[in-house]
């Protein structure tokens, strides 16, 4: 429509007010007005299927990726910043979103408008339209050298805003260290120097990105300025018309500016490139604990751990093992500790019962089964494990502990709080169990909040418990009313706890003693005093302590 137009106005100057012919005029001027607004209305359309297209791209990948990420084993997720991961699915997804819009409003029109329109100029005027020879390729070097050194320049800037996200995530998250600490200055002169990174990243990649649009104003109005000159004397001869000229003008413009819009979209395209990339790093990531080779029917039959010469890395290499040569037999229904100097790899070691991580060397057999032959679901909700790092949701207290057992009635979820010594600090809120735990669980303490992750895993009914350090902000009694409650209510269940208090494991089965990552003895507490010096080393000195 848009294309037709303008030959439609030449006819209107060239015969309608050429010869006087008001009927002629008022018919193609009608016919320019119905024309315009089914230009209008197709116009229109194409923005709002184009938005409604570009927001569902653009939602897709969001939950791909976070369908992809909650596939992630501890390794996966180690190689991906929080920040980095938050970023790539706002920032660098919202910049796919605007380029798949304009690519969609843009890339049929744009070339569609450049063809029809210089068809139409050249057969108003063949000689006329060598002007545009001219114009191409300005407009072809400039694409060029934006796409060449606009590119590391948007990378670069991305990776500033995932600095700026990661600076602003720890403060928020950290803001009463902040406080007690008197930091806010320090914080927020970080926080300056991090959005000065970005401003500077930001504006070095758009200044490059600027300089397209004065370039393609130029080559416009130096095309018009030609084709006015060229023109005008071609009027003057006789070889041309008027109407032929003013059209002929349109239809220039309509040709530089379908290369602006195209110009437009090629730099959205550079900039999302860089998005794209960082977006397909987690799309593509290769996933490295999975349900490959597992047996679908397996299921653990007892809580029974053994390990085999054991070995993990972190960076899956053999000769730099967070944990070495481990051998170890767990009975089912034993109550095990675990103890060592902090980076004794306590916490590494028992990541592989759940397969949290794999072992590079050796063997995990957890219910007499290679840990690999189950299920990871099968796996998991058999060995619920209290981790180092409490993590509380959103929500009430109830929905919280649902996560152990979203089945759970009343009744069990009253008893596991209670095992766990945290029932009586839940009904002296208002709301009792429908309290609101705000993000992270900032309404309670550091040892409420272990005793309700300690009832979360209880309420599973696992065949193993681990317990990484989740009582050492509880003092003493607390601490032994959960060790009773958990001999008599899980006397068959596999219990692990991992403590830097012996008296939190004086009285279990076996204790591990671990040292830079490997097992320096095992026994019982009374053993230990005799034949190991770490475990008596440790003892002593609490002892005194507690004197």
């Amino acid at each position: 429509m848009e294309t037709t137009i303008p030959m439609i106005m030449a006819k209107l100057v060239d015969v309608g007010i050429q010869n006087s012919d008001i009927g002629y005029v008022f018919r193609m001027g009608g016919l320019m007005v119905v024309m315009a607004m089914l230009s209008l209305l197709f116009g229109a359309g194409a923005a709002r299927t184009a938005s409604v297209a570009a927001t569902g791209f653009a939602a897709s990948i969001r939950q791909a990726m976070f369908y992809k990420i909650q596939d992630f084993s501890f390794s996966n997720i180690d190689k991906f910043s929080t920040s980095s991961l938050v970023t790539r699915m706002t920032t660098d997804v919202t910049n796919i979103q605007n380029s798949t819009m304009m690519v969609l409003r843009m890339c049929v029109r744009a070339p569609l408008m450049f063809i029809m329109a210089l068809i139409m100029s050249v057969s108003i005027n063949a000689k006329l339209s060598v002007v545009f020879m001219f114009a191409i390729p300005v407009i072809g070097v400039m694409l060029f050298f934006v796409s060449k050194f606009a590119m590391p320049k948007f990378r670069l800037m991305l990776r500033k805003i995932d600095d700026l996200n990661r600076v602003i995530q720890e403060n928020l998250s950290g803001v009463r260290v902040v406080k007690a600490f008197v930091r806010e200055k320090h914080e927020n002169e970080t926080f300056k120097n991090t959005t000065h990174d970005v401003w500077d990243a930001q504006l070095s990649a758009e200044k490059l990105i600027i300089v397209n649009m004065p370039i393609m104003q130029l080559v416009i109005y130096a095309c018009i300025v030609a084709i006015l000159w060229f023109g005008g004397n071609m009027i003057i001869v006789g070889d041309m018309q008027t109407g032929q000229l003013t059209s002929f003008i349109t239809y220039v413009t309509q040709i530089l500016m379908s290369l602006m819009m195209v110009s437009m979209v090629f730099i959205m395209l550079v900039n999302s490139k860089a998005s794209g990339d960082r977006i397909v790093e987690v799309l593509t990531e290769e996933i490295d604990i999975t349900d490959d080779g597992a047996n679908e029917n397996l299921k653990l039959e007892d809580g029974s751990v053994k390990f085999e010469d054991a070995a993990f890395s972190y960076h899956n290499d053999i000769m730099n093992c967070a944990v070495r040569h481990i051998n170890l037999d767990i009975k089912s229904g034993e109550t095990v500790g675990i103890i060592g100097g902090t980076g004794s790899a306590k916490t590494s070691l028992v990541q592989l019962i759940p397969r949290l991580y794999d072992v590079i060397q050796g063997r995990v057999i957890v219910g007499g089964h290679d840990v690999r032959e189950y299920k990871l679901d099968h796996l998991r909700s058999e060995v619920s494990m209290v981790l180092q790092k409490n993590v509380l949701f959103s929500g009430t207290i109830i929905d919280n502990l649902r996560w152990g057992d979203e089945n759970a009635t009343e009744e069990e979820i009253i008893e596991a709080c209670k095992d766990a010594q945290a029932h009586d600090f839940i009904m002296s809120f208002p709301d009792g169990y429908n309290t609101n735990l705000g993000q992270g669980g900032v309404n309670v303490s550091g040892g409420q909040k272990q005793r309700l992750c300690i009832a979360r895993a209880l309420l599973g009914k696992p065949k193993i418990i681990i317990l990484d350090d989740s009582t050492s902000a509880v003092d003493t009694a607390t601490d032994a009313s959960i060790r009773d409650a958990f001999a008599k209510k899980l006397a068959d269940t596999t219990t692990i706890i991992i403590a830097q208090r012996v008296s939190s494991i004086e009285h279990a089965d076996k204790i591990v003693v671990m040292d830079n990552g490997r097992i320096n003895g095992a026994g019982t507490h009374e053993e230990l005093l005799k034949i190991n010096d770490i475990y008596r080393e440790v003892y002593e000195s609490q002892q005194k302590g507690a004197e």
